[in-house]
């Protein structure tokens, strides 16, 4: 998986900050057919939720107007996702957070759609939806990352999103490539790989 693509003309949005939560966020909320996430550091990303009743979810905030504003885990989205048939794929590094665990054991359904994959070495950052867009950048899925903190907590993120097809094609064989396992037979990080014995090599 070394390679360096031609060089060519591409038509992207370049993406900071809130930036992240604005682009990428609401475009993983709004799939109809496939989410791909490919993060090193995979932790459970609180999202506005402008249709709850406020009192109802898990957080309840003011916004910048006095206006209440309520929130809720993404897995909840990706629970109404899955039961809508869309594939949800999470290629991930480190151990998800303890949060993340805690709020999918209360999903069954998302538990049994969601499908996630281990690899010590993925440290890149990509998202792609419907096969159609996609996002490649430094955030990792996590609430600091997304722009989903506030401005004073937030990381300092860039990256850049689009509807490239020579992107997406790369990306989603890549992703591929390492959710299949291919890279396994060689790799010299399999003693600390949670998936390595399992992976279909």
């Amino acid at each position: 998986m070394d390679f360096v693509e031609p060089a060519r003309a591409f038509t992207l949005e370049l993406v900071g900050g809130r930036g992240h939560y604005e682009r990428v966020v609401q475009a993983v909320m709004e799939a109809r057919r496939s989410v791909w996430i490919a993060t090193a550091n995979l932790k459970e990303l609180m999202v506005e939720d402008h249709r709850a009743a406020p009192g109802r979810r898990r957080t309840l905030r003011t916004g910048a107007r006095g206006s209440p504003r309520t929130f809720r885990s993404i897995l909840g989205v990706f629970d109404e996702l899955a039961a809508r048939g869309v594939e949800l794929r999470i290629l991930h590094a480190g151990v998800p957070s303890r949060a993340f665990q805690a709020a999918l054991a209360k999903r069954p359904r998302l538990k049994r759609a969601l499908a996630m994959r281990a690899c010590p070495r993925v440290h890149f950052k990509t998202v792609i939806v419907d096969g159609a867009f996609i996002y490649v950048g430094s955030a990792n899925w996590t609430g600091a990352g997304l722009g989903a903190k506030g401005t004073g907590r937030r990381n300092f993120e860039l990256g850049f999103a689009g509807r490239d097809d020579g992107l997406l094609d790369r990306a989603q064989e890549m992703i591929d490539t390492i959710w299949r396992g291919v890279p396994c037979k060689t790799c010299k990080l399999r003693d600390i790989c949670p998936t390595y014995k399992k992976a279909p090599v």
